[in-house]
């Protein structure tokens, strides 16, 4: 038989607010012995909010990968919730302990005040090398509540490049799929498996920045996915929709989209095939086009603020 576990107690901060009743987010610690729950940060949060708060909320659902909907930023990176291990602590570690000398014999009212300072300072020592697990929203996104983001715009973003098959002939047979080869199949890879998270498109700078009106790395790889699928008939009309300075070309190839994806997607490769093909259907010279639009809006800006072009 198994003897009893060892307590592994860790401290979790996590970020607060409530619209209704907070003037400002917060954060707040919660002290939990992982070792009485499941190994993942999504586990812990279940265990707090079941035990000890009722009031932490947060979205999630499938628990193995697949929704997409606890995607969080965990001590410092997005990630998923279910996907993310709590980090263990090595609490055997004896250069971390403080141990009371066994060859210094005591009477018994000494052993219990060694033992209690000890006890203290042990975890006290233990505490310091292992800080609070910190969960937070993810970055640059509006709260709702707690740990829930508004994913309003990320999902109109999404609509917008409307993914979906488009064809411009009808089938002759309607009980005939629409049949492609492996070879075309395999385009698709890397692609079509993106849950929609926002993990990456949050991680970007850029989509911090021009929220609105950049897409984002999800929804540019989105776009790309039916750009590249031989079953769709409206390629031209699609890489004319997104080839626009501020929709695509915000994109600088910073890789933190790529990094952040939980999944093990590149979407800073699909959007680099976009704008390959965007540069060879429409203009030998959209490099200057563009760096012309991008002066055009900053000597607008400038006028409408009245400085100096």
């Amino acid at each position: 038989m198994e003897g009893p576990k060892t307590a592994d107690v860790r401290t979790f901060a996590i970020y607060r607010y409530n619209p209704e009743t907070d003037k400002r987010p917060y954060m707040q610690k919660y002290e939990l012995d992982v070792s009485t729950c499941g190994p993942m940060v999504l586990d812990a949060l279940i265990a707090i909010k079941d035990r000890q708060d009722p009031t932490l909320v947060f979205r999630r659902s499938c628990r193995e990968g697949i929704c997409g909907s606890c995607a969080m930023n965990v001590d410092g990176k997005n990630c998923l919730a279910c996907l993310t291990p709590i980090q263990r602590a090595e609490r055997e570690n004896e250069a971390m302990r403080l141990m009371p000398g066994q060859d210094i014999k005591h009477d018994r009212h000494e052993e219990e005040v060694v033992s209690r300072v000890t006890d203290k300072i042990n975890h006290a020592l233990f505490r310091e090398a292992n800080p609070p697990v910190e969960i937070l929203p993810l970055p640059h996104m509006m709260v709702l509540r707690d740990l829930v983001p508004d994913m309003t715009n990320f999902y109109a973003q999404y609509r917008s490049v409307e993914p979906w098959l488009k064809r411009k002939t009808a089938k002759k047979d309607p009980n005939v799929e629409n049949l492609q080869s492996i070879e075309d199949r395999k385009k698709l890879d890397g692609m079509y498996e993106c849950i929609l998270c926002a993990c990456c498109s949050t991680s970007c700078p850029s989509y911090w920045w021009n929220p609105q009106a950049y897409l984002g790395p999800a929804v540019l790889m989105q776009a790309f996915r039916w750009i590249a699928d031989s079953r769709d008939e409206f390629t031209e009309e699609r890489l004319a929709a997104i080839n626009d300075t501020m929709k695509l070309y915000r994109c600088h190839g910073i890789m933190n989209c790529t990094v952040s994806c939980p999944k093990g997607l590149n979407p800073a490769g699909a959007i680099k095939k976009m704008k390959d093909q965007v540069e060879a259907r429409f203009s030998p010279d959209w490099k200057n086009l563009q760096a012309q639009q991008i002066l055009q809006k900053s000597q607008k800006l400038a006028q409408d603020l009245g400085l100096s072009a």
